[in-house]
């Protein structure tokens, strides 16, 4: 029987970010992913690492962690990214009021960001509206730490440069069937042959259902469908520059809960476009490596996932999006939906279903912003850094 220190299953993000991490350590190291390539989540995102959105204190350090990894995980594998930072924009006075009380309180809790006039706004971002149908622009809340990745380049190179630097051995289109423990570890049972591991992680995603599935059942998590669309790659001289988005997302990032001001744009939007909250609906914007711009997004919560995208999520969003965007061609050349697992309430979930196996999952829709840093944490915890 062959032997590795950790096997992982999973190639999304979340199980890649788990063995860049113990790859670095000296670690052997075997993926087993059961589609022939990642698509799942962590290939139908914006790819945006974003720890604007996080609260602060534990989920903002981890995020922080975690983007000063990917940017060395990247920079070694010589892989692009948009270091551009963020915007979000201000068309109504109470947006501006959440925009304005954060940048005050949040840099002293860790944030990078500040409040900008309308026009240092327009100076950052040439794709900005600067009068439109949600009104005149009344300035916007800019963060230096965010950057995107193309997910799709991302996710398909990642294995061939883990595998070329450090060894990593991946068994792709290959489902774990079994994992049981033994008094040195555990045998991992799969098409590629038994192995056997010391360590094993469990990065399956939204799939509760192929290992352990009493401990995903009594866990608490959920799914969450997300719709999302993409342009064509937008003329090479045009930049969208910082990622975008407006007064929709600062109700639902948990990051600006800490502010007072936040209730009263809530409440406005609940009152006037219920539709927003019916559908979870808020709406950002990110540019891909080739200049292709991805739109979204909506949140449908529930197990059973619908498998029919439904066009009045999409017009909602198109809508509402163009309203502060305006793209040489904003015309939709892409329609995608994503599924990831969801907590109610903790931002990742851990289960021990044996003692030297560890679930990890549900970095909900953050998982490109805090994987990194959650491989990094689930090796120290484990006694593995």
């Amino acid at each position: 029987m062959t032997h590795t220190d950790i096997a992982i299953v999973g190639a999304g993000i979340l199980g890649l970010a788990h063995a860049y991490a113990a790859a670095k350590a000296g670690k052997s190291i075997t993926v087993f992913e059961k589609s022939p390539k990642s698509a799942g989540a962590s290939i139908r995102n914006f790819g945006m690492v974003w720890p604007i959105g996080q609260p602060h204190g534990e989920m903002l350090g981890l995020s922080l962690r975690s983007r000063e990894l990917w940017i060395e995980l990247l920079t070694a594998a010589k892989l692009p990214f948009r270091n551009t930072g963020s915007l979000h924009l201000a068309y109504a006075e109470d947006e501006a009021a959440v925009c304005e009380e954060f940048a005050a309180v949040a840099p002293g809790m860790g944030y990078s960001c500040s409040w900008l006039d309308a026009a240092q706004v327009l100076a950052k971002s040439d794709a900005v509206v600067e009068e439109g149908s949600l009104g005149r622009l009344r300035g916007g809340l800019w963060s230096d730490t965010e950057f995107t990745v193309d997910p799709r380049q991302i996710l398909a190179d990642l294995p061939a440069f883990l595998a070329e630097r450090y060894g990593v051995k991946f068994h792709f289109s290959t489902q774990v069937r079994t994992i049981e423990p033994t008094s040195t570890g555990n045998v991992v049972s799969s098409a590629a042959g038994p192995l056997h591991a010391e360590t094993v992680f469990v990065c399956s995603g939204e799939d509760f259902e192929s290992l352990y599935p009493e401990h995903f059942a009594a866990s608490g998590l959920t799914r969450c469908k997300l719709q999302m669309m993409r342009t064509s790659p937008q003329p090479a001289v045009w930049q969208l520059g910082p990622s975008l988005a407006a007064g929709l997302t600062l109700r639902f990032y948990p990051a600006f809960q800490i502010c007072k001001s936040l209730p009263a744009l809530a409440q406005r939007i609940a009152t006037e476009t219920p539709e927003f909250d019916r559908w979870g609906i808020h709406a950002l914007v990110s540019q891909t490596a080739d200049g292709a711009l991805t739109l979204g997004d909506s949140h449908e919560y529930g197990l059973a996932v619908d498998i029919f995208n439904k066009q009045e999520i999409d017009d909602l969003i198109l809508e509402y999006t163009l309203g502060f965007l305006k793209a040489p061609d904003p015309k939709v050349a892409e329609r995608w939906y994503g599924v990831y697992a969801k907590h109610p309430t903790k931002p990742i979930v851990t289960l021990w279903p044996e003692k030297r196996v560890r679930i990890v999952a549900s970095p909900g829709g953050s998982g490109m912003t805090l994987s990194m840093g959650v491989g990094e944490r689930s090796l120290k915890e484990m006694g593995l850094l």
